[in-house]
């Protein structure tokens, strides 16, 4: 192998993640993909179509027509007899474990990106991790490399549309309390500096309001006031294009109409429920801060369709060549 390889994390093993992994693989023929998983699993999802090659290491070359995966030592056992559509704590371990593996092949140049398949947060939980998301973990798994705690924040994307988030995975009251000066001009910065590197000269960001009308001048609550616009004027004295804040009812239709590069959501929901409307299939999840490139499909596990075969990998397709053009960009 010329280059280390793009990494694939399998994801739950009671959900999708296995079965679109396998099927974005065949799908894209890319010789430049190691999945992180249990081989056993991953040929369940191939059936006779194509046989794995079991690699002792992620820069290990597969045979010709084969499956390449890279199975971690510390998995735990048995993750075939598994009920699928089912939360269960060896799989959420065996989800961490693999995330785990992968942060490490790359810290130490045997992988050049990694593609997240979906995971459970339940699962998670039920296996003692602590943290609610990808995100969270992989912020953590960097500091152990780097003994540097790295602000980060997830960015949705599709052909139409960038949103980046200033809060994730919390509650919808405690979002609103995480809305400061400090978070916002923190999130306009990150966005600014991952999109330059993505090729954007000078990026165009436009900023979101988080009350109606973005607070129409303090009638409908003054975060704008006290957080948000303070941090946009802080943001353009850094030399940042950032504007607003505008009202979130029609600021994403503004970005997608082609005004603005990206948008900065102040919460989780008002972020993601306009890419994802755009279509879940074509949306990738972006972590931006970290030391690496990461990139995941913009949807969950799918536990109502595990093991039925009707999972659609173009999500995870689309996620692996964006994943591959970060690489090439960064």
């Amino acid at each position: 192998m010329n280059q280390p390889p793009v990494l694939l994390t399998m994801g739950d093993a009671c959900g999708i993640g296995p079965e679109i992994v396998a099927k974005a693989f065949v799908q894209d023929g890319g010789t430049d993909l190691c999945v992180v998983g249990d081989a056993e699993l991953m040929q369940r999802e191939l059936g006779a179509s194509m046989p794995v090659a079991r690699l002792a290491s992620p820069m290990d070359l597969a045979p010709p027509h084969c499956l390449p995966v890279w199975q971690p030592v510390d998995l735990p056992k048995g993750l075939l007899e598994l009920p699928r559509g089912l939360i269960d704590a060896r799989a959420g371990l065996a989800a961490a474990r693999c995330v785990s593996a992968a942060v490490r092949a790359i810290q130490q140049g045997e992988g050049r990106a990694m593609v997240t398949a979906p995971i459970h947060k339940e699962a998670l939980h039920a296996a003692g991790i602590a943290h609610p998301g990808h995100t969270e973990m992989l912020q953590e798994l960097a500091a152990q490399g780097s003994g540097v705690l790295r602000p980060v924040r997830m960015m949705l994307a599709n052909e139409e549309l960038r949103v980046v988030l200033v809060t994730i995975h919390c509650s919808l009251r405690q979002a609103v309390e995480q809305v400061s000066f400090e978070s916002v001009l923190q999130t306009i910065r990150i966005a600014d500096a991952a999109l330059r590197r993505f090729g954007l000269v000078r990026p165009r960001i436009a900023v979101s309001g988080l009350n109606p009308h973005a607070g129409e001048g303090g009638l409908f609550g003054s975060e704008e006031i006290d957080h948000i616009e303070p941090a946009i004027k802080a943001a353009r004295g850094d030399g940042v294009d950032a504007r607003g804040p505008f009202a979130p009812d029609t600021v994403f239709m503004r970005a997608r109409k082609g005004e603005f590069d990206a948008v900065i959501a102040m919460t989780h929901d008002q972020g993601l429920i306009p890419v994802k409307y755009l279509g879940v299939e074509n949306g990738v999840n972006v972590t931006l801060g970290l030391p690496f490139v990461r990139t995941s499909p913009d949807h969950g596990t799918a536990f109502d369709i595990a093991g039925k075969g009707r999972a659609d990998a173009n999500s995870m397709l689309a996620a692996i060549r964006m994943a591959r053009r970060l690489a090439q960009a960064q």
